[in-house]
């Protein structure tokens, strides 16, 4: 049986839950939130919660199981993403921006890179930059233009 186009949600630090449903709901596209405790969601037939147990990657490995071709999985997590890709997936992180399977080794490398700056500098600050309004309306045009291009393919 052929799956449907899905949204998936690595959604334990996700900042754009709400704005996927938005998009969700205007494509009546089907949600999995998958997360490491219960987090709210909206009562609607397209929202399916996963709440997975507190084991280490669990959310993780939760999602990549569920990838395929035409599902966009929203993380930030960089080694979910590659796992995503090798799926076939559309991966999108929190500001809109795609991991493909061209830029991913460079991502995996930049994010090797900053973890051993961050053990060998004391106090070094670290993480994405504050998230900004633009920010949320570069991700939803970003789903949006993916859910349009993958339910042509469907």
């Amino acid at each position: 049986m052929k799956r449907p186009v899905e949204i998936l949600v690595d959604a334990d630090a996700c900042p754009v839950k709400e704005e996927i449903y938005k998009v969700a709901f205007r494509y009546e596209t089907p949600v999995t939130v998958v997360a490491n405790q219960p987090i709210r969601v909206p009562r609607h037939e397209l929202i399916r919660r996963v709440t997975v147990t507190d084991g280490y990657d669990a959310a993780d490995d939760h999602v990549a199981e569920l990838a395929h071709p035409l599902a966009v999985v929203i993380t930030a997590d960089i080694l979910l993403a590659e796992r995503c890709l090798k799926k076939d997936a559309a991966v999108l992180n929190p500001r809109g921006e795609p991991f493909t399977k061209d830029s991913i080794g460079g991502a995996i490398a930049a994010r090797a890179l900053m973890a051993d700056l961050r053990a060998g500098a004391e106090g070094a600050g670290g993480g994405p930059p504050p998230f900004q309004k633009a920010d949320r309306s570069r991700f939803l045009q970003a789903l949006d233009e993916s859910l349009v291009r993958l339910k042509r393919q469907s």
